[in-house]
Formats: structure tokens, C-alpha cells, sequence
């Protein structure tokens, strides 16, 4: 097997010219084995609110252009480590949420590679768990997230951005021993909310939490939730406060920092990592690329996690 193929050299091509793959890395078809694969999915119509999330992917490709192959936090460089390619966008039908989830859904089982996914809206996060519970068994899940995604229905609609969860339990999808909320906060429909979302078997760890606990304090919580099984990351980057993420469909006021983000994913190294998605970003409320560049690093770090877990 060949050495991994990483990113385009910057110091031959400048950052602003080159692939638009996601860190300027090559194509799946451009190597011949593929580890981690990074995937678009450029779909919306779950969305509630805001719509624009369908041009996610594109933003976070151009927003990664600035990412270095080696991670001191991690002290890893993951591009050298194992293979990773872009393996463009899941093309779904935008008019019918049913038969997108299901092209989804297809699609990820396809790909022969651990998949770090770029929406769209978070109605997606179902059918990639589906492909991972497929693969894995029931996981357990980390949902980083300003709303908790356990409602029913919206407009008597079962999938949505609202309710990927609810049907992931509903489905047998997750481990119910291990899943936790990250970072909500901001006013429910009512406390019985709360109430249904603890039935469902979801611990919380709200973004006050997180700032009186503190991260270490935190993870520690999270890994011992987790414990040993494969675990899927799940994260809405409106989990951000918007002066960190403006460019999202559903902002609210009172969230996580980039900084406390992306110490809390680079305190699961060593975990079980199978599968993750970043969610949400709408460029269209975007501002100099904000949520874009912090979208990326998200998945920088996701695909670290992998590269580190490869090598083990």
C-alpha cells in the first residue's frame, strides 16, 4: 500500500488557488485506498427556520484552505498518518426529505471508508446513523447542539432538523447508556421538553456547564459515559455562540467558545471514534468566513481523532 497522499504543497500553490477539495487534499478517485473520507451533503429541507445550509459543504471546503498538515494539540499529522480524501457530495433529492434520507443512507453504507460528513441541516444525522449502526451496532453518540433534536414532528413531519434523534432511538440506532447532549441552552416548548428527552435516555451538559465546570471537567464526564463503545460525534455548529458561528440556520445567544469546542473533541482522543458529521453552517448569514473556518477546524480535529485512533 502506498504512502498517504496529503494536500496540495502551499508552498508550490498558494492557498487561494488550487483544489476546492476540503484542505486542498486529493480526491477519492485520485488515490488507491481511502481511510477517512470526507463528504458533502448539500441538503436543507429539514431545516425550520433559516434555510442555506445546502451551500454548508461548499463553504467549509473553501474555509479548510488554511489548515496545516500537523496538529500540535494532538501531536499528530494526520494527513501523513492515514488517507484522507475528499469524496465530493451526496447528491439527494431536495424536494422529497423521505427519499433523501434514504439516498443518504445508501450512499454512506458505500463508501468503504470511517466518514467525516459536512452538511446541510442535521436531518442528515439519521440516516449516517443508520449506516454506522449498520456497521457498528447500536453507538453511543455525543450530540454538540444549542436544541436537543428529541422532538416528534414538526408540522406532522417525522424527519426534520428537529428530530433526527428521537428517530435514532426510535430505531434501535444508538447504545442509550451512552448518549449525551453538548451545549444546549435557550427556551423549550415546555419543560416537558426536558422530561421526554430524559426518556429517551439523554444526559445533558448544557453550555452554563460548560462554563462553570469547565472542559476538563467535562470531558472526564463524557468518557466515562462513553466508556469503551464506538462512538458517533454528532456536531450542529449552532452549538457555538453566534459571535463564534453566525452563519447557522437557528442561532442562540449563550454558547460554547471555538476554543471550548474544539478542547472537548481533543479530549476524546482514544476513543472509540466511528463516524462523524458537522452540521448546519449557512454561509448566507456567514461574515468574513467565521463559521466556515470554525466549521473546518471541527472536522480537523475529527479527522486527527481518526488518524490517531488508525495508528493505535
Amino acid at each position: 500500500m502506498s504512502e498517504p497522499r496529503g494536500p496540495v504543497d502551499s508552498s508550490r500553490v498558494p492557498r487561494f488557488a488550487g483544489p476546492a477539495t476540503f484542505a486542498r487534499l486529493p480526491r477519492t478517485d485520485e488515490v488507491d485506498h481511502v481511510d477517512v473520507a470526507v463528504v458533502g451533503v448539500p441538503f436543507d429541507s429539514g431545516v425550520s427556520y433559516r434555510p442555506g445550509a445546502r451551500f454548508g459543504p461548499a463553504a467549509v471546503r473553501e474555509g479548510s484552505r488554511l489548515l496545516r498538515p500537523y496538529h500540535p494539540a494532538l501531536d499528530v499529522s494526520p494527513f501523513a498518518q492515514v488517507q484522507v480524501a475528499d469524496a465530493g457530495d451526496i447528491a439527494c433529492n431536495p424536494f422529497d426529505i423521505g427519499e433523501a434520507v434514504e439516498t443518504i443512507q445508501h450512499a454512506a453504507e458505500s463508501i468503504d471508508a470511517t466518514l467525516v460528513t459536512i452538511g446541510g441541516d442535521h436531518t442528515i444525522a439519521l440516516p449516517l446513523l443508520r449506516a454506522a449502526a449498520r456497521k457498528h451496532g447500536p453507538v453511543a453518540l455525543l450530540h454538540f447542539d444549542a436544541h436537543l433534536d428529541t422532538w416528534d414532528t414538526y408540522f406532522g413531519a417525522e424527519y426534520t432538523h428537529g428530530t433526527p434523534f428521537r428517530r435514532a432511538v426510535e430505531e434501535g440506532l444508538l447504545d442509550t447508556e451512552a448518549v449525551s447532549h453538548v451545549g444546549t441552552r435557550g427556551p423549550l416548548y415546555g419543560k416537558s421538553d426536558l422530561d421526554e428527552d430524559r426518556r429517551l435516555g439523554f444526559g445533558i451538559v448544557t453550555s452554563a456547564d460548560v462554563m462553570r465546570r469547565g472542559v476538563d471537567e467535562v470531558v472526564d464526564a463524557l468518557r466515562q459515559r462513553i466508556g469503551g463503545r464506538p462512538l458517533y460525534v454528532s456536531v450542529d455548529i449552532d452549538v457555538l455562540d453566534p459571535a463564534h458561528a453566525p452563519g447557522t440556520g437557528t442561532p442562540e445567544a449563550g454558547g460554547l467558545t471555538s476554543r471550548e469546542l474544539l478542547e472537548i473533541l481533543r479530549g476524546l482522543a482514544g476513543a472509540d471514534l466511528v463516524g462523524a458529521d458537522v452540521v448546519e453552517v449557512a454561509p448566507a448569514y456567514d461574515h468574513a468566513e467565521i463559521t466556515a473556518v470554525a466549521a473546518a477546524h471541527v472536522a480537523y480535529d475529527l479527522i486527527s481523532l481518526l488518524a490517531m485512533k488508525e495508528k493505535q
